[in-house]
């Protein structure tokens, strides 16, 4: 039996009773959302400080997906990998520590910890005594120190059963989804909108994604494999909406009518009203973007409240005091450095001096000469996709991209995965050469590539691999298809 016990964020246990009874009971529900995809045999306790889950029988695989599972869930504060067993005595209960804790303790100081509860013929004293005194033995680098030691050894004497703590791990934090109600996300694929999704996430917060696509299919691509990514690691026990609004005849109209200075400000409160449009019709209650003070011109103070002027919705800023390096350090903690680096920028409207205190007045007077249908067409046309379904609109797209097990003698497989994931799980096909090349860098180097090859590219999910399929069609290469691993 594998046991994880998970401790709630600390913000939820100051709450409250019932508050924290139904953020609990929240959590519990996520868990279940989410956690019996992996195993349907997998059961959640509720306790009032704590929520139990529990592995009927777990492979080593299962193992690691539960970790890396739980570490992603809002609401989890931390969490320990808890493991069962039976004992006939003292010495074999130090039998079963021994193997599990002898290479952690190399070097290093540590204590033993128990906790009883029945009849035994020792105490609890006793059993830290023998077992810490067999494991200094053992490991000749580790020394004993009850006070502030490196390593606590952790174990539970329930009656006739062993728990031993094999190890803890850090939680994601926040409150669980959705706690704290739906956001509507402006998101760019850049770094900013990327985080600032994610701490929205963090916060409780259904988070849904809309994009202003102001470089045609290629950027949308970019854009949807970020919104999924977050959406799947951070979010995966809600479903969420990703919209898509061509903003191209906007920015005509900006580029035609305003005057140079005003651009930056007017694109951002064209926006920010389509935004709110969208979101009232969707029954979403607030608008999240990534500005961060002062970043660009349209981010002055000045120009932040010119724009929020423009609607009566509440804008959330999460980054609005964050320097770009620690935007950046958040976006690599969570997974998104690569793809955000990768993300070209669409600035169309930024002219070469752009104004830092824009004047309300002057901008709506700009603004006067706009078509406010220019804007409603495109608000209207709006593509409103459930986010799950971007897998199935990603296969739809590439229909002329084949999806192989079975592929010609010649043939090379691209991993295009991060590289920390082709090191954890290398890929091997039997027959065929496997190259890496991290998604991100495939518009950059698959040209340097030998082009009277056949390329098929392969990600874990097919998701990704199916959109850069798309890409590079779209960008006039034939050699490519996808390549998708037999089931095991």
């Amino acid at each position: 039996m594998l046991e994880f016990i998970i401790k709630l964020h600390s913000e939820i246990t100051i709450k409250s009773k019932s508050v924290r009874k139904r953020q609990t009971k929240l959590l519990q529900q996520n868990l279940k959302t989410i956690l019996l995809q992996l195993d349907p045999d997998i059961r959640i306790e509720s306790n009032w400080d704590h929520l139990m889950v529990l592995v009927p029988a777990a492979s080593q695989e299962l193992r690691m997906k539960l970790i890396e599972r739980l570490a992603c869930i809002p609401g989890i504060a931390q969490f320990a990998e808890m493991q069962s067993s039976s004992f006939s005595s003292l010495d074999d209960i130090y039998q079963q520590v021994l193997p599990v804790f002898a290479d952690k303790l190399a070097g290093k100081s540590f204590c033993v910890r128990v906790r009883r509860a029945g009849t035994h013929e020792f105490s609890s004293t006793e059993a830290e005594r023998y077992i810490g005194g067999g494991l200094n033995q053992q490991v000749p680098s580790a020394r004993v120190q009850l006070k502030n030691p490196d390593l606590t050894v952790q174990l539970e004497i329930r009656k006739e059963t062993l728990i031993m703590v094999r190890a803890q791990y850090a939680g994601m934090g926040g409150f669980p989804l959705p706690s704290q109600s739906d956001a509507l996300s402006l998101i760019s694929g850049g770094f900013d909108s990327a985080v600032s999704s994610y701490l929205m996430i963090k916060k409780g917060m259904r988070n849904h994604y809309l994009f202003f696509n102001l470089g045609g299919k290629a950027h949308e691509t970019g854009v949807r494999e970020i919104a999924y990514f977050l959406w799947q690691k951070y979010s995966l026990s809600h479903k969420v909406k990703f919209i898509s609004v061509d903003f191209a005849p906007v920015v005509a109209e900006i580029l035609e009518k305003s005057e140079p200075g005003l651009m930056g400000v007017i694109l951002k409160r064209m926006m920010m009203r389509a935004a709110a449009e969208i979101a009232e019709q969707l029954g979403i209650p607030a608008i999240v973007t990534g500005e961060s003070a002062g970043q660009v011109s349209s981010q002055t103070l000045d120009n932040l409240n010119v724009i929020d002027r423009v609607t009566p919705m509440l804008i959330l800023r999460p980054l609005i005091a964050q320097d770009k390096q620690d935007i950046i350090d958040i976006a690599r903690k969570i997974g998104v450095e690569d793809m955000a680096a990768s993300m070209p920028e669409y600035c169309g409207v930024i002219s070469n001096k752009p104004t830092v205190k824009a004047r309300l007045a002057d901008v709506e007077a700009n603004e006067q000469r706009f078509d406010p249908e220019v804007l409603a067409n495109v608000v209207a046309a709006a593509k409103i996709l459930d986010i799950r379904t971007i897998d199935y609109q990603s296969s739809q797209q590439v229909n002329t991209v084949e999806a192989v097990q079975a592929m010609p003698a010649d043939a090379i497989v691209l991993d295009i995965r991060r590289p920390d994931d082709c090191d954890q799980v290398p890929l091997e096909v039997a027959g065929h050469q496997v190259l890496e090349m991290p998604f991100y860098k495939l518009s950059s180097q698959f040209s340097s590539l030998a082009q009277d090859k056949h390329y098929f590219l392969y990600c874990d999910q097919g998701v990704m691999s199916r959109m850069q399929a798309l890409l590079l069609k779209d960008e006039g290469y034939q050699n490519v298809g996808v390549y998708q691993k037999p089931a095991s």
